[in-house]
């Protein structure tokens, strides 16, 4: 296959890919089934970015809304509290209150942030949406230092999980759960040496997170803390992440996955337009598997819904063709983004 000819959208092979993955998880990603959501918002998002939404049946669409919604947290029936609000990642551990594991019921951002893009892609209106709980689901997991835990029952508190609590408070138009001088304070305190932003204060800085943080900070009207010296020397960073595709970190190989978070970090800094766009867009297309459809991580390598999404929303901030426009910030489609601020519009209508 000539390079040309490589250089080229494949795109019902890649309809199908996801398609495949709505319907049933496969064995190779049993390992994930407690994070099916997330399997959902890259295939739902895949198709969406695609243009490619209506290859699902209405009735298929609805199947997946009310699925969501099944995994809703709601607050406690008997003492009211919500601090466990928000979404769960599959009905493997969708149980009762009143359950001896009940601890574990409770609501995980990344969960949360993608079931609803999930529905905001799927045209849904989230009025079943309980956006006080989920709003009270935030805050209680919001950390002294400014950052965030995934869940009530235990887990890492990182760069990753301020992101996804600003999404959620950006999508449901309300900051009240959100302490934002501290995220942002955080945020600055975790810019490296080099300019890159890491996970924590003092680790090492790294593609992912620096989205995570910039993102962060363009939702919340933050940017302007950074320092020019700081917006420059991110920038500079950025743009030495580009081999031929874009790694994320210094020495490490280039994977498809960066080619949305480093190029939009850059989109979020407005400087994607320095970066080398062809060199770009020929390594994702090593990627891509004409046959089966999907995109993988390097060539000649097993495909996945992540790297097939991101693979694509890289493209899209570099305008291939094809390719519906992606909001880098809340990284949804243009349409979706639309969908959500004219919710907005009718709760301020409402209020």
């Amino acid at each position: 296959m000539n390079n040309e000819e490589n250089n080229c959208l494949a795109h019902r092979q890649h309809v199908k890919y996801f398609m495949r993955f709505l319907n049933v998880l496969p064995a190779s990603l049993s390992s994930h089934d407690t994070t099916r959501v997330t399997i959902a918002y890259f295939s739902v998002a895949g198709l969406d970015v695609l243009g490619s939404i209506t290859s699902m049946t209405i009735d298929m669409q609805l199947r997946i809304i009310e699925w969501i919604y099944r995994l809703q947290v709601e607050p406690n029936k008997e003492t009211g509290d919500m601090t466990a609000c928000g979404f769960q990642g599959s009905s493997t551990i969708n149980m009762p209150f009143d359950s001896e594991k009940s601890q574990y019921r409770c609501g995980h951002l990344a969960m949360t942030y993608t079931g609803l893009c999930v529905l905001l892609t799927l045209g849904d209106d989230l009025s079943r949406v309980n956006r006080r709980a989920l709003v009270e689901g935030v805050k209680a997991l919001q950390r002294e230092e400014g950052n965030f835990s995934a869940t009530l029952s235990g887990c890492e508190s990182d760069m990753r999980f301020v992101y996804c609590a600003a999404c959620i408070s950006y999508i449901l138009n309300d900051w009240s759960g959100f302490d934002v001088k501290r995220a942002t304070d955080y945020i600055i305190d975790s810019i490296g040496y080099d300019y890159g932003i890491a996970q924590c204060p003092e680790l090492e800085s790294h593609g992912g997170t620096t989205f995570c943080a910039l993102a962060t900070l363009s939702l919340t009207n933050q940017l302007d803390k950074l320092t020019i010296e700081q917006i420059e020397g991110l920038k500079r960073w950025l743009l030495f992440r580009q081999i031929d595709g874009f790694q994320g970190r210094p020495n490490k190989p280039v994977d498809t996955c960066y080619s949305f978070w480093v190029g939009a970090s850059l989109k979020i800094l407005d400087a994607l337009h320095l970066s080398n766009f062809e060199s770009n867009k020929s390594y994702v297309y090593e990627t891509q598997d004409c046959v089966v459809g999907g995109f993988s991580k390097w060539p000649d390598t097993c495909t996945d819904p992540m790297h097939t999404y991101l693979g694509l929303a890289g493209l899209s901030l570099i305008g291939e063709s094809g390719l519906l426009e992606i909001i880098p910030t809340l990284n949804i489609t243009k349409k979706a983004h639309d969908h959500m601020k004219y919710l907005h519009r009718i709760w301020e209508t409402e209020s």
